[in-house]
């Protein structure tokens, strides 16, 4: 199926459903819907960053510390998360991803506003990465991630998510990003 024409669940400003609208359509009209975002960490505790591909609907050949993705309709965050780790990491068998905290991403200059569930998964399998999602990747330190934020360009509500991990990891609650 082309990813344009999966069936995503419309919400509100309070993650109730409001009716539901082809992905496509949802990222043109700037429909607000779900994602999850999985910080996946290999046994060593690097982290798993990739480069999406050019043919991403949102984001094209950006950087993410993150895998994830939509939450299709009638889906949970947590089916959303297991689903999407395996896609985009190219395994099976993976430990169910640990739920963090949600937040409401919205930027005005694009249009695009989701709810946001944020998770953590160790993945202690030899990943393939899914070829249609993922250009490139390694597994990086926090230092090295850290020392490379400001040499690429870095998909958005990723660089929130991983602001507002960052803060609740600190022990400040998942507030607004700085």
């Amino acid at each position: 199926m082309n990813p344009a024409d999966e069936i995503l669940d419309i919400v509100d400003e309070n993650d109730e459903v409001v009716g539901q609208a082809p992905r496509g359509e949802a990222t043109v009209r700037g429909l607000r819907h779900r994602v999850v975002f999985i910080e996946a960490r290999d046994a060593e505790g690097r982290l798993f960053v990739h480069r999406r591909t050019a043919t991403k609907l949102v984001f094209p050949s950006h950087y993410d510390m993150f895998v994830g993705g939509v939450v299709g309709a009638g889906e949970s965050y947590d089916e959303a998360a297991l689903r999407e780790a395996e896609e985009e990491l190219g395994v099976s068998g993976l430990p169910r991803p640990t739920p963090l905290f949600k937040f409401l991403y919205e930027d005005e200059g694009t249009g695009h506003s989701w709810w946001s569930y944020v998770y953590e998964v160790r993945c202690e399998l030899p990943v393939r990465p899914q070829a249609e999602e993922v250009d490139l990747h390694a597994f990086l330190t926090d230092a090295e991630l850290e020392d490379r934020l400001g040499d690429r360009p870095w998909v958005p509500d990723g660089l929130a998510a991983h602001h507002r991990l960052r803060r609740f990891r600190a022990g400040g609650g998942a507030g607004p990003a700085a």
